[in-house]
């Protein structure tokens, strides 16, 4: 079995691209949630929340290289691009010699094509519909379109699996290393923000409607939240094998140390405590942990009512004690594809500050919630060299994450 190190990472987010503007914001507690005016004249839909990202297209960028790409395909490449040039594998022949792999993923690719297609199938016309529109809206479209940017020819793994995209997508990678079959990867996930996917969640009564008042939510955990907020945005880490980092002397982050999935095989939207519980449980025995080994725990969150009873009962269930616990949603709102992958690498900056951040909006816990440590108001000062990022999606699809400070 091979040790999986974390040479490089990046991420795009509503609350800044750097760790220090993030770290900042989230220690002035900012909220990124905003008003969508383009959204009021949507005849039915409840919330008008979302938070969005402040993206422009790198200059370098060139027309030809990314003409297959919408938003969500060029958030993951420039968050790709400075994870790769951290880890100093940017011009390494390792990137384009198969020794590199990809496992990335978004819940849906960009939508604008959507509509195209429609016209076509309902109108029965053509116009809009050209030679790259299917390729920027595919599920796969971060992976595939990473590979060609990058000139990778390691295998590609494309996670399409709603709101743990992102973790498996890490996960994934993890596993494709730890067993041999890749040098490197790169892995995370990416989301647009659209309409739509405030849509599927409106009408499962699942969204925040408090719109008149957007810094008051999501509130996870909160017994006066109403539900999530729609965010968008990019994580990506650079896996890779600790003997292939050390040859080349690079620059270690951290550890990979575990990784646990399944699913509910229940209910496509209603999630289940105990094998929610079970995957954090799989990913302490990858880890060869104790649930007591683990300093922090980075929420899924979303501020739904289901989901934050079940996945506090989980968590409580493994830990048996009240560990601390804090979901960087409040923030962020829910970026669906990619908030494994941008929560993983919070956790892991989070860890090397010794400072983890509070769930903001949290001031009332649902005393249907199991007890917990949720940190709040000015968030906590903890030393710890483990870390464990938890998610969960449609499906039932359970992951959770393990990462370790990195000592020479």
């Amino acid at each position: 079995m091979k040790r999986v190190v974390i040479t490089g990472m990046a991420s795009i987010t509503a609350l800044g691209n750097d760790w220090k503007t993030f770290e900042s914001s989230l220690k002035l507690e900012q909220n990124a949630t905003r008003y969508i005016s383009d959204w009021e004249d949507i005849e039915g839909l409840s919330t008008r929340l979302a938070a969005p990202v402040e993206f422009t297209k790198p200059a370098h960028f060139s027309r030809k290289k990314i003409r297959s790409m919408g938003k969500v395909s060029l958030m993951a490449t420039a968050a790709t691009e400075k994870a790769l040039e951290e880890s100093g594998l940017r011009d390494h022949s390792s990137l384009t010699n198969g020794e590199t792999g990809i496992s990335y993923g978004s819940s849906i690719g960009s939508t604008a094509p959507i509509v195209a297609f429609g016209e076509l199938m309902k109108n029965k016309t053509m116009n809009g519909v050209s030679a790259t529109s299917y390729i920027q809206m595919m599920a796969h479209t971060t992976a595939v379109n990473l590979g060609v940017y990058f000139a990778t020819k390691g295998r590609i793994i494309t996670t399409s699996s709603a709101c743990t995209s992102g973790s498996q997508g890490i996960g994934y990678a993890y596993e494709a290393i730890k067993f041999g079959k890749q040098k490197v990867m790169i892995a995370g996930g990416a989301e647009e923000l659209c309409i739509s996917e405030a849509a599927v969640f409106d009408t499962l009564y699942a969204t925040s409607t408090k719109n008149s008042a957007p810094e008051s939510t999501p509130r996870p955990f909160d017994a006066d939240r109403d539900g999530l907020v729609i965010g968008e945005g990019a994580g990506t880490l650079i896996l890779e094998d600790l003997e292939h980092a050390l040859a080349r002397g690079a620059n270690i982050i951290a550890e990979v140390i575990g990784f646990g999935t399944n699913s509910d095989g229940q209910h496509v939207t209603q999630p289940t405590a105990e094998t929610m519980a079970a995957a954090i449980q799989i990913a302490l025995a990858d880890a060869q942990l104790a649930a007591d080994d683990i300093g922090y725990v980075c929420a899924h969150g979303t501020a739904t009512e289901v989901g934050d009873i079940a996945e506090s009962q989980a968590t409580f269930t493994t830990f048996k004690r009240a560990v601390p616990i804090s979901s960087l949603k409040s923030y962020l709102g829910h970026t669906l594809g990619a908030c494994g992958a941008i929560e993983a690498w919070a956790s892991i900056n989070m860890m090397y500050s010794g400072w983890f951040a509070p769930t903001i909006n949290l001031t009332d816990i649902d005393n249907r919630c199991a007890p917990l440590d949720y940190i709040r108001s000015g968030g906590r000062e903890i030393h710890t060299d483990v870390v464990m990022s938890n998610n969960f999606a449609f499906g039932g699809i359970n992951t959770s994450l393990i990462f370790k400070r990195w000592h020479d």
